[in-house]
C-alpha cells in the first residue's frame, strides 16, 4: 500500500513529487530546502540557519506521516560546499542525539533556489 503524505506545516511540493510516500511500513520524504512554511519563501540566514529550517521542516512531514525524527533510519545531506559541513553538522547533532540515522553527506554543484543545505531521510512509520 502506498500512501501520499501531504502537510501545509511543511514546504509545498515546488515540483511534480510529494512531500513524502509512506509505504510498508515506512517513510520516504523528499528532500527538503530552507522554505518557510508559512510563506514559502527561503529564510535568510548561513547554513547553519539553514540547517535547522530544513530539520524543521522534516520534523513536520514526518509527524503528518504519524512518523519522527527519532524513526529516521537514513539521511543525506546535500551541501552546496563541504566547508560548510561543521556547521551544518552542529546543528543536526542537536536533532539527532541518541543512536543517530546513517547518513551520507555529499557537496553539489547547485541546489534548488540556490540554497546552501538539502536533506532528505527515510524513516520508519509509527
Amino acid at each position: 500500500m502506498r500512501e501520499v503524505i501531504a502537510t501545509s506545516d511543511g514546504p509545498k511540493a515546488i515540483g511534480p513529487y510529494s512531500q513524502a510516500i509512506k509505504a510498508n511500513g515506512m517513510v520516504f520524504l523528499s528532500g527538503q530546502i530552507p522554505l518557510d512554511p508559512a510563506t514559502q519563501q527561503l529564510i535568510e540566514g548561513d547554513v547553519a540557519a539553514q540547517t535547522e529550517r530544513v530539520l524543521q521542516n522534516l520534523a513536520e512531514v514526518l509527524k503528518a506521516a504519524g512518523s519522527s525524527l527519532g524513526q529516521v533510519v537514513k539521511t543525506t545531506v546535500f551541501l552546496k560546499n563541504m566547508s560548510d559541513f561543521a556547521a551544518m553538522n552542529e546543528v543536526y547533532g542537536r536533532y539527532f542525539t541518541q543512536a543517530p540515522p546513517a547518513r551520507s553527506t555529499v557537496e553539489v554543484a547547485r541546489l534548488p533556489k540556490d540554497v546552501l543545505v538539502e536533506i532528505d531521510v527515510i524513516a520508519l512509520a509509527d
